[in-house]
């Protein structure tokens, strides 16, 4: 429902008939719409988390954390499109503050794991931006929050995914500068990480 009528607020009525059961059989389940929605928020960040804590251990240096981080993102939207209308808070009108709320949150803590591995880079690989840390942050997950927001606003045609590699290189192109102070020997070691994924 959420991907066949963008734009169209979600009724527990409308639910109720695409699934074909009345609605009391529908809060039987759910206490609340509200629940229904906290579901797929939750589903949306234990997809995304799981999967970046499989990155973080994969990956050995903080480009191509950060490159395949936002790529997750974008490429998890583009197979959702629907659910894609709950992190631009477009399916989410006339909703609880609480669910606004909690869409936020996974966008914070997105951006502080971005962080956190930028700040990395300069202890790993003897790296730092050449703008402050939380504006270097906030400039990688604006680009993909700007594509996904695009993304829906094509009523899903504008795939968030099409020539990102040729704008990546874009933004890697100087995003780094060598850091004063170098790594210690031993101290790089790819795979070894302290991250705030939980």
């Amino acid at each position: 429902m959420l991907e066949a009528n963008p734009g169209d607020r979600i009724t527990t009525a409308g639910l109720a008939r695409q699934v074909g059961v009345s609605e009391a059989a529908l809060y039987r389940h759910f206490p609340s719409k509200s629940k229904m929605f906290e579901g797929l928020i939750e589903f949306i960040e234990d997809t995304l988390f799981s999967r970046i804590k499989i990155i973080l251990n994969e990956e050995p240096t903080a480009t191509l954390r950060c490159e395949k981080m936002l790529l997750l993102l974008l490429a998890f939207t583009d197979r959702n499109p629907g659910i894609t209308r709950i992190l631009t808070g477009d399916a989410l009108a006339g909703e609880t503050e609480r669910l606004h709320h909690r869409v936020a949150q996974l966008f914070d803590r997105f951006e502080t794991q971005l962080k956190q591995v930028i700040r990395e880079a300069e202890m790993r690989e003897g790296l730092r931006p050449v703008i402050p840390l939380p504006a270097a942050a906030n400039l990688l997950m604006a680009s993909a929050e700007g594509r996904i927001s695009q993304y829906v606003r094509s009523g899903f045609q504008r795939s968030p995914t099409a020539d990102w590699a040729q704008q990546w290189e874009l933004l890697m192109c100087g995003f780094f500068r060598e850091a004063i102070a170098q790594p210690l020997p031993g101290q790089a070691r790819p795979g070894e990480t302290n991250t705030l994924v939980g």
